[in-house]
């Protein structure tokens, strides 16, 4: 069970969002690469990175942070001699010239979603073209997926998009519960666990996370293809523990194989 800090970008500062409003946002750090540096240092194995004006704007807004986040992870892999730390990126990502020029920065995972419901034909072209490189993110409340930065609703259901974008090739899915996102209730276990039972692709939870007993929560079903789980709100405000949490799920992880 991979644990991912988040690092939400908006206007080149590190973020934090309640329930996706721009208007809550909590700055957590005027420096995104040293908050970046902060979470690898603590023991993070992939980084979470969300251009949050991008993801409103429809286009990229935080080029210069996010390459600034990029050259921190790769001096620390080649200062750690680390083949490679995963950063997987979201928010305003519209074309494929778009997903080429990150990759090519260095970003492993490209994160499409509100484009993924409104123009399925550009996933599919994604997947294609970047095989191995685009994770789908779904946001849902109450099972239907929202759009445009969760303001509004598009009356999908979760699953049948989920069936249907793992038929195009995608790497794995985000599922976040937007109702849960930033309040620190708790992940929704079972609707991840409906999700990932649905399909054969990993999935990665998101939303709500709060303390250990949801890490252990969550390590308790992993089996059924939850892969991993995005931190955000919790690492920042101190309820969890990164380097403590990710200890104990590798503990659980390696009691589940034994």
């Amino acid at each position: 069970m991979l644990l991912i800090p988040a690092i939400d970008l908006k206007d080149g500062h590190c973020v934090r969002l309640k329930q996706g409003d721009m208007d809550l946002a909590t700055v957590f750090s005027e420096d995104p690469a040293e908050m970046a540096l902060h979470w690898l240092k603590k023991g993070a194995r992939r980084l979470h990175l969300v251009d949050l004006n991008g993801a409103f704007a429809g286009k990229p807004k935080n080029e210069e942070a996010i390459k600034s986040i990029l050259q921190v992870v790769q001096d620390y892999a080649v200062e750690h001699d680390l083949d490679e730390i995963p950063v997987q990126l979201g928010g305003g990502i519209r074309d494929l010239d778009t997903i080429e020029r990150y990759l090519d920065d260095g970003i492993t995972y490209i994160i499409v979603g509100t484009a993924a419901v409104k123009n399925p034909g550009f996933l599919h072209d994604a997947c294609g073209a970047f095989p191995g490189s685009i994770i789908v993110g779904l946001d849902a409340k109450d099972g239907k997926v929202a759009t445009d930065g969760w303001s509004k609703m598009s009356g999908h259901e979760v699953i049948d998009l989920a069936k249907k974008f793992e038929g195009y090739g995608v790497e794995s899915i985000v599922y976040t519960d937007i109702g849960r996102d930033g309040m620190l209730k708790g992940v929704n276990i079972e609707a991840t666990v409906r999700l990932a039972q649905a399909v054969r692709i990993p999935i990665i939870a998101s939303g709500g996370l709060h303390n250990l007993a949801d890490v252990e929560a969550l390590c308790a079903v992993q089996d059924e293809g939850i892969e991993g789980v995005i931190c955000g709100r919790s690492i920042y405000e101190g309820t969890l523990d990164l380097t403590s949490a990710q200890e104990r799920a590798d503990e659980l992880t390696e009691g589940a194989q034994a």
